[in-house]
């Protein structure tokens, strides 16, 4: 029983994995390891399971005490699999994918935490599931496990008894969630005011770094995206990106997808987005002013398509990076 009804102590257990990424590690022991029992009573028991023979050391060389090994997880409410180095990713050890796979069967939630999603899919509780990942991974990773339906946007999925998250901050997100669905979302929201962290996103909120990265492909398709960027204040049409390209607008369509995994539309309004956070947090530019510069035209179309992109309207967008010691008008 999840929400502890019963009197019984949530238990979930952490595989570690060696030269694992701290800040993966971190954040479940923070969320779930600290004694909140003034929140919700019982709170959760964390177990740090060794996943490989030790001694074990996050990716800073910090040494992990691991009292529990993968015979843990049989015992676990909850598994969670936090991001591993890439000789995990690649070669995840087989006894750790056999105790997940286990665990799974026998009812257990699993979760994967960045690039933990390789070793659910090792152990193939993501096919045919709708996962995601570390941005910077999510092409790998669609590549080496082609019946995962990977979503390289969102910040995390919950397929009920199976959920994966993006990186780093994302991984808070997740484990606030899981709180959240536990506990409810009074607990939840206390436990960010605690941590000092934002209330815990939906999962549908994009991953903001793969707004803010510009295109490093080096195919034919960087003089178009470099010109499209130097004029996004203008109404742009599919029709005149395929006619700089001198391509068919299917052949278009094709070499985006191929090269950055979305279409020109969707390529082009994240530029945009990107664009007018750059504005928002460096200038005092008005919000009109933002969207005729970005190419939105009408500040309603900049205020749905930014929100729904980012998660945040441009306003409660430009009061968090530039510290809110402005009164803007949205």
């Amino acid at each position: 029983m999840r929400n502890g009804s019963d009197g019984r102590r949530h238990v979930i257990a952490v595989a570690v994995t060696d030269a694992m990424p701290t800040f993966e590690l971190a954040v479940p022991c923070e969320v779930f390891g600290v004694d909140r029992r003034d929140i919700a009573d019982p709170w959760y028991e964390l177990r740090l399971c060794a996943a490989q023979p030790g001694p074990l050391r996050t990716s800073a060389g910090m040494l992990i005490d691991t009292v529990h090994g993968l015979d843990a997880l049989a015992e676990a409410d909850t598994v969670i699999v936090p991001a591993s180095a890439r000789a995990v990713q690649l070669n995840p050890p087989p006894l750790l994918v056999e105790a997940v796979r286990s665990a799974h069967e026998r009812g257990c939630r699993i979760v994967a935490l960045c690039t933990g999603a390789y070793i659910l899919a090792a152990a193939g509780l993501l096919d045919g599931r709708r996962a995601t990942t570390h941005w910077m991974n999510s092409g790998d990773f669609a590549h080496r496990f082609p019946s995962v339906r990977v979503d390289p946007d969102v910040i995390y999925t919950d397929d009920g008894d199976v959920l994966t998250s993006a990186g780093t901050a994302a991984a808070i997100d997740l484990c606030l969630h899981l709180v959240r669905l536990d506990h409810g979302a009074a607990a939840a929201g206390e436990v960010a005011r605690r941590m000092v962290v934002p209330p815990p996103r939906e999962a549908a909120q994009v991953q903001i770094d793969r707004l803010l990265v510009r295109s490093t492909t080096g195919d034919e398709l960087t003089p178009l995206l470099q010109w499209a960027r130097d004029n996004l204040h203008r109404p742009l049409t599919i029709s005149e990106f395929a006619k700089v390209a001198r391509v068919s607008e299917r052949t278009l369509n094709r070499r985006f997808r191929d090269s950055l995994g979305m279409t020109p539309k969707q390529w082009l309004m994240r530029q945009r987005v990107r664009l007018a956070q750059e504005w928002l947090e460096a200038s005092e530019e008005s919000i009109d002013t933002i969207a005729r510069r970005t190419g939105f035209g009408a500040a309603a179309n900049f205020r749905h398509h930014f929100s729904r992109i980012t998660g945040q309207s441009p306003r409660t967008y430009r009061h968090v990076f530039r510290g809110g010691e402005r009164n803007i008008l949205d």
